[in-house]
């Protein structure tokens, strides 16, 4: 199912101690998003687990007949139910966002209280073009701006709210009033590399492209400007991903099936060696860009290996982020979600024998 993108609302929330009514949750076949700022329930990753392996049964998978239905996590201390929202005009799972009926009209003397130090760096003229021929968009909360994969040929000047940065579910840095986004369309680079998500509810001035290419293509302190502020940005990304890298995953199996940490470890497109001390012996499983790429438990590999792992019900797991350079050219054994499916079909056979 190539290009899976759903959008639920939550509908219903009690006594969530993470979530609350209004919030959304994007599902692809890849990634779980959940609120900005807000932690991954893994309650809920297991729910949506579920959900998606429901949803990848029934092919070609059809949004449209279940608009009707509300879902709802297993429930902690608290419980929520969420619905699939309708596209009405938006797609590839974004949110989307409004545009304003009219030009946006900031006068001169708006502009003197609006700080922003892009546009300090030009001419009254050039502002006022910009204003005149940009576009004034309205955000809600988490609504997308720019899609990671997608092309942007725009600029944005956020004018009121705040937005966030994403990079495969990882939050990499916020943007607030008066900052820009979606510079890097001014190098030709068209395919966004991170998502932008609305915080909370935000206004944001769109500079087409053919007016940011007329109006600034050739004013050096804008290269400048732009330069030095990609180079800035780039630096607090590589940090945010490094600070994410180090990171590593250690439980009791007892308490989230094998299957779940595979499904996290795949939606979050994480990179590493999953390392399990099982009732038979020790086992891993290594992953690159969550997908599978070897696996071994005793003297299984592969692929009977992840079967026979994923049959077992108590242990300790550790994940340990990073792979050899050898490792980070291997091949995939098998697609994830086959290999998934077929390991959790084999453990319901042997359960019903």
């Amino acid at each position: 199912m190539k290009n899976f993108n759903v959008v639920f609302k939550i509908v219903n929330e009690k006594n969530c101690p993470l979530y609350q009514e209004g919030e959304h949750l994007l599902l692809s076949e890849k990634t779980l998003s959940c609120p900005e700022g807000k932690e991954v329930c893994l309650i809920l990753v297991r729910d949506m687990t579920e959900l998606l392996l429901t949803f990848f049964k029934n092919q070609p998978f059809n949004p449209e007949e279940h608009l009707s239905e509300e879902f709802n996590c297993s429930g902690c201390n608290g419980l929520i139910k969420f619905a699939l929202i309708t596209e009405d005009g938006r797609s590839n799972g974004n949110v989307g966002w409004t545009v304003a009926p009219i030009e946006t009209e900031m006068t001169k003397a708006d502009r003197e209280h609006f700080s922003s130090p892009f546009l300090e760096i030009l001419t009254d003229e050039k502002v006022t073009t910009i204003f005149q021929h940009g576009q004034e968009i309205v955000l809600e909360k988490n609504d997308i701006l720019i899609s990671q994969g997608k092309q942007n040929d725009n600029l944005y000047i956020i004018l009121e709210g705040e937005l966030a940065v994403e990079d495969s579910g990882i939050l990499l840095a916020t943007f607030n009033k008066g900052e820009i986004c979606g510079e890097m369309s001014y190098f030709g680079t068209d395919v966004a590399v991170s998502t932008v998500r609305a915080m909370s509810a935000s206004k944001v001035l769109v500079i087409g492209g053919e007016v940011f290419a007329a109006v600034l293509n050739n004013d050096f302190k804008v290269q400048a400007f732009l330069a030095q502020l990609i180079a800035k940005r780039l630096r607090r990304t590589e940090a945010a991903r490094a600070r994410d890298f180090e990171s590593c995953m250690s439980g009791r199996i007892d308490q989230i099936m094998v299957a779940e940490l595979f499904q996290i470890f795949h939606m979050h497109q994480k990179t590493g060696v999953l390392k399990l001390e099982l009732p038979q012996g020790d086992g891993h499983v290594s992953f690159r860009e969550g997908c599978i790429i070897n696996a071994g438990y005793n003297d299984l590999i592969n692929e009977e290996a992840i079967f026979k792992i994923l049959a077992e019900e108590s242990g300790l797991y550790r994940f340990i982020t990073g792979l050899s350079p050898q490792e980070m050219k291997a091949a995939e054994i098998g697609d994830f979600m086959m290999l998934l499916m077929e390991g959790v079909k084999r453990v319901d056979e042997d359960r019903e024998r």
